[in-house]
């Protein structure tokens, strides 16, 4: 639940930010060390989803890339030509950019998911078999 609220939190810091203009730290400012430099984050967008048991996405894959966080329950992600990755809780998930995947819930539970986009669009493709839903999870 702590990785949880520090998502949460760095996420609307994040959001927040894209506001500022880009200036870098003052060489005195306490809450640093060297030099940080507040990004545009006019590209940044973020949603909620939630997923009834077994519900899950389409194959898809996004311009420049997704990362997923877990905030309740249990999902299921998986990248075209790999094993498929259960999530819980805490759990987050990086898909670099023009990755083909899907993600959803697992079969028994619920799934809620924080998504943090990159920009750019996300090209939809065929829906996820019950084979390849069903298919070998990787430990």
């Amino acid at each position: 639940m702590r990785i949880l609220v520090a998502a949460s939190i760095t996420l609307a810091g994040l959001l927040t930010l894209s506001v500022a203009a880009q200036q870098p730290a003052p060489a005195d400012d306490p809450r640093f060390t060297g030099i940080s430099t507040v990004l545009d984050a006019k590209d940044l967008s973020a949603a909620r989803r939630r997923f009834e048991p077994g519900a899950r996405s389409a194959w898809h894959s996004h311009d420049n890339g997704q990362l997923l966080l877990v905030e309740k329950g249990r999902g299921r992600t998986q990248k075209r030509g790999m094993a498929m990755r259960e999530m819980a809780p805490g759990d987050s998930d990086y898909t670099g950019p023009n990755v083909i995947h899907w993600h959803g819930a697992v079969p028994s539970q619920e799934f809620i998911q924080i998504n943090v986009g990159f920009g750019g669009e996300t090209k939809w493709m065929e829906k996820t078999t019950e084979e390849e839903y069903a298919g070998k999870v990787r430990k």
